[in-house]
């Protein structure tokens, strides 16, 4: 409708129209919304008297936007204090496995010798008999086995090694009678000053620091073999369940190959424990027929005994119990001697690559200079635990790295 022209020729005033309000615009109640539920009355209430950011702040229109400083997720301050308490818990975390460090390695040889021995429980289990049952009947033969040893090696032995303690200043003056010893000993006085530490009592200060050292010594030595047999046949009876439980823990579409990988880490530590138990059987046999054989019968326990201690030790135990036992046989002759030393060579190369090659060829395929530091490496963190643990873990980590790293490699 358009405005008529007055008399005078201007425009009339056109009366002032009410501006559209918000409810003009808005739809009616009955109306239904987009997603086809009616506003109500109360709706409509709370969008009009919902204040705006101009009512709240005059200024706000005319100032412009302004930036607000909140403590978001991306703000210095949030991302410095999550760093922070991350670093934190993880140098918690390393202090503690650091206290915990032998109770770990506790642990771990438990689970060494659980799988060393759980070829024989899954043979008597596949015969019939319960897991319980099987376990039980391990457990009872090779406690058995240990008290048969201890009563019937350990007092011999210390007698011998006593025996050996006592005549070895005489035994060492006998080494005089060789010319080229004697020439030595006559420079550097080597003789002279074995014979005195041996008769002193320093060695036993210096082995375990006194009466109250040696003390501990037997005592930390019990409480861990107790630990370890306890937690032995606990794995042993638990071993399904064990392997479940850490099954479980990979992704259901990986599970099978989690599984495979699993039980071959697990049948190579066991193969190597089983392996050694053996390597040392026979070592120490060997050992104590030779040394009957040659005259040294009354130290040939003492002696086979040392031998398997040395044989535990990776890489030089053999080299260490030869010069030992040769060390003792000079004492008696040159002759017993040089035999007793050419014997241990010839027997250390038989051991090297007869014996160990055909008990080792499944469970440890691993290169010559890892085996060195893996037992090099365990050696300085836990002593000869470590080393004795380092080789077989150094055997699950390069099936890791032969059957998953390089596949992946190769795909990309």
């Amino acid at each position: 409708m358009t405005a008529q022209p007055d008399e005078a020729g201007g425009v009339p005033a056109v009366p002032d129209q009410p501006s559209a309000t918000p409810d003009a615009a808005r739809p009616p109640a009955s109306s239904p919304t987009p997603a086809g539920r009616p506003r109500g009355w109360l709706h409509r209430l709370r969008r009009v008297t919902q204040p705006t950011p101009a009512d709240l702040d005059p200024e706000a229109t005319r100032a412009g936007p302004r930036h607000e400083i909140t403590l978001g997720r991306r703000s210095p301050f949030a991302i410095g204090f999550f760093i922070t308490l991350g670093a934190l818990t993880a140098a918690g975390l390393v202090f503690g496995l650091y206290r915990i460090a032998s109770v770990v390695v506790l642990v771990l040889l438990a689970l060494y010798l659980a799988l060393g021995l759980n070829p024989l429980v899954d043979g008597l289990a596949k015969r019939g008999l319960r897991r319980g049952l099987a376990v039980l009947l391990v457990a009872l033969a090779g406690l058995a086995l240990l008290a048969l040893a201890i009563w019937a090696i350990l007092p011999v032995a210390t007698e011998q090694i006593n025996r050996l303690l006592l005549n070895a200043p005489a035994l060492l003056d006998e080494l005089r009678d060789n010319p080229q010893i004697a020439d030595l000993d006559a420079r550097y006085g080597i003789i002279q000053r074995v014979s005195s530490f041996l008769t002193s009592g320093e060695l036993l200060t210096t082995l375990f620091g006194g009466l109250w050292g040696a003390g501990q010594v037997v005592v930390n030595i019990v409480l861990s073999t107790i630990v370890t047999i306890v937690l032995v046949i606990y794995l042993l009876a638990s071993m399904p369940t064990f392997k479940d439980a850490l099954f479980e823990l990979a992704p259901a579409s990986r599970r099978p190959r989690v599984r495979y990988l699993a039980n071959e880490m697990f049948s190579r530590i066991g193969g190597y424990v089983t392996g050694l138990f053996i390597v040392i059987t026979c070592s120490t046999t060997a050992a104590y027929l030779f040394l009957n054989i040659v005259g040294m019968g009354q130290y040939a326990l003492a002696l086979a005994v040392v031998v398997a201690l040395c044989a535990i030790i990776p890489l030089i135990g053999s080299t260490v119990s030869m010069v030992i036992v040769s060390i003792v046989a000079f004492t008696f002759s040159p002759t017993q001697g040089f035999i007793t030393l050419a014997w241990f060579l010839i027997y250390q190369q038989i051991d090297n690559y007869f014996i160990q090659p055909r008990v080792f060829q499944r469970s440890v395929n691993v290169p010559g200079p890892l085996v060195i530091l893996a037992a090099l490496a365990g050696g300085v963190l836990y002593g000869l635990l470590g080393a004795l643990l380092a080789i077989p873990s150094m055997a699950a980590l390069m099936l890791l790295y032969r059957e998953v790293l390089v596949p992946a490699l190769n795909r990309r």
